[in-house]
């Protein structure tokens, strides 16, 4: 009993450290990758291994190095069986064999560090079959320093391997990585996580809460250095036990079936409850901004089971967070959910500068609130479109008017439908057609365009894609007369007067016959079709802007403003192919 209160206590990750790769957890496609180059004797002689804190990069250089260098009583043999001890794997396993060295690019950067290994690997190995070099956060080195063992790296003696270690693999330079064998450690599941931990509590015979082990692994992200750690400190926190309730102090974390609670309250913009419930985390010793990032956390799993229902069935999860965190997920649009954590993640920085973090966070969540009882903008407008529904059209539930009517005004907010097939507008001239060719049956001559107005000669234009004259039409003339083969226009002040020949030789191509075009010295000045059209969207833009429903629509969304109103009468104008370019005037 004496000795065992005066020998020092191992922590876990010392204690249970693999000294093996069947004890090794989390690595699997690395061990198969190993174990197949050793059976085929394709042994390289230098490896790099990176990945998060704690994923075990260190553990496996060492029993890499265990791995070289195995030797028993039938001779040296490289493998990866290590379940029985050779004559050099206790010496390596304690980081004491002379022929395994171990150092710490971290307080090891210089050239003169590095020039010491050159001259070492010159000689032999004193004892095992390989000389191993592991270099810890091998980022850390000078750029002198990887220059130095470039050449040694590339063409090392027979007898010696590197194993380089980092958690910053973009740092070590491309001539280096192009030297060696890289692996990848990923992050523990939290499957494996959960279950390694469980092995760890049955034997050192401590009792545990599920819950309380879900947390540790939901902290340890993944990291089993972490998560033994969080384990080691959940155990003496508890006095022997890991417990939810342990764990949620030592966490500084809040209640989670308390979390889910408060987020009901901030769905359903119950901000009063909601503060209740925060105040009551933060008396129980929760941190306002762990609170916020709870929140944001819960509202990510609630997301995640939106989008993928699997996710519910993580280990990791609570039962709470996965019965509620469900049945959120099929109530909650995913508009909400996104604009919730948006609030959120702003709402953490806020918390995180504040001078007092209890009233960032409550401001957070009053917000927050509110916004989520705020309706979508479809339901606001449909429900303003039901109260001004007598004032503003016969038809209720629905902003735009019939698009048939002749009364209510000459203009009307419309939303972009397709144009309706019982009520076409006037078609353009029809592109020239071919009949298919059959035997003895002459081809048939494509018909040819015949405009009857200036409107019409737009809308041939606009068939024919030639928007060079579509705009001098519309932007650059003013028609001032027209008849069968004859057009008179008065130019814009500016404008290219080459379009009037232009013009004159597409007549010819699109018609079969010859048009005069003539420039107007004596028609008086005015605006053109455009200059036109613009003035008339200006007006029905401010007769618009006076409209009872549009009046309510600005009220309800603050910085909102009129864009564009669609005017009855425009179905007179020139039908427009519906795959040329808008005009750029009508996205404004």
């Amino acid at each position: 009993m004496a000795d065992a209160l005066t020998s020092p206590y191992l922590v876990l990750a010392r204690k249970y450290r693999p000294v093996s790769f069947a004890t090794l957890i989390g690595q699997d496609a690395m061990v198969q990758t190993l174990s197949n180059a050793f059976r085929q004797n394709r042994i390289h002689h230098a490896f790099i291994l990176t990945g998060v804190r704690g994923v075990g990069k260190t553990t496996t250089a060492r029993i890499l190095a265990r791995a070289f260098n195995y030797e028993d009583e039938t001779g040296r043999h490289p493998t990866l069986d290590l379940e029985t001890e050779g004559i050099h794997c206790r010496a390596i396993i304690e980081g004491r064999h002379v022929d395994v060295v171990e150092m710490d690019a971290a307080s090891n950067t210089g050239i003169n560090d590095i020039r010491e290994i050159i001259d070492s690997v010159k000689y032999g190995p004193v004892s095992a079959p390989y000389k191993v070099y592991i270099i810890d956060e091998v980022h850390m080195l000078s750029t002198a320093a990887f220059n130095g063992l470039l050449k040694t790296l590339e063409e090392p003696p027979p007898y010696v391997k590197f194993i380089f270690a980092t958690t910053e693999i973009r740092k070590v330079p491309v001539t280096i990585l192009s030297r060696c064998q890289r692996f990848d450690l990923r992050r523990v599941t939290p499957e494996v996580m959960t279950a390694h931990l469980e092995d760890l509590l049955a034997r050192e015979n401590i009792p545990y809460e599920p819950e309380a082990l879900a947390m540790i692994v939901r902290a340890g992200e993944g990291s089993v250095r972490d998560n033994q750690s969080l384990l080691d400190q959940a155990i003496a926190h508890g006095d022997g036990k890991v417990t939810a309730g342990t764990v949620k102090a030592m966490l500084g974390l809040g209640d989670r079936a308390r979390i889910i609670d408060l987020f009901e309250s901030l769905m359903g913009g119950r901000v009063a409850e909601a503060l209740e419930t925060m105040r009551g985390l933060y008396d129980a010793g929760a941190d306002p901004q762990t609170i916020v990032a709870d929140l944001a956390d819960f509202t990510h799993l609630v997301t995640r089971i939106k989008v993928v229902p699997a996710a519910a069935d993580d280990v990791s999860l609570t039962p709470d967070e996965r019965a509620r965190g469900s049945e959120l997920a099929g109530r909650l649009a995913m508009r909400a959910l996104s604009r919730t954590w948006q609030i959120l993640f702003k709402g953490y920085e806020e918390v995180g500068r504040a001078g007092n973090a209890l009233q960032a966070a409550e401001m957070v969540l009053v917000r927050l609130a509110y916004a989520a009882d705020l309706p979508s903008p479809d339901e606001v407008i449909a429900r303003l479109a039901n109260q001004s529904a007598p004032s503003v059209a016969p038809q209720p539930a629905s902003l735009a008017r019939p698009n048939g009517g002749g009364g209510g005004g000459p203009q009307a907010l419309r939303v972009e439908t397709p144009r309706s097939i019982s009520a076409p507008a006037p078609a353009p001239a029809p592109a020239p057609t071919f009949e298919p060719q059959a035997v003895a049956r002459p081809v048939a001559q494509p018909s040819l365009a015949n405009p009857q107005s200036y409107a019409e000669l737009i809308g041939l234009a606009s068939a024919k894609r030639d928007l060079l004259i579509k705009h001098a039409l519309e932007a650059d003339m003013r028609p001032v007369s027209f008849s069968a083969g004859r057009i008179e226009v008065a130019l814009r002040e500016g404008a290219d007067p080459g379009v009037i020949s232009t013009l004159s030789a597409r007549l010819q191509t699109w018609t079969g016959e010859r048009w005069l075009v003539t420039v107007s010295t004596h028609a008086p000045a005015g605006p053109t079709l455009r200059e036109l059209a613009e003035q008339k969207r200006d007006a029905a833009r401010d007769a618009a802007a006076g409209d009872p429903l549009v009046k309510a629509i600005l009220e309800t969304f603050p910085g909102a403003k009129l864009v564009n109103v669609k005017v009855r009468d425009e179905t007179a104008a020139p039908e427009m192919p519906a795959d040329l370019p808008p005009d750029p005037e009508e996205d404004d």
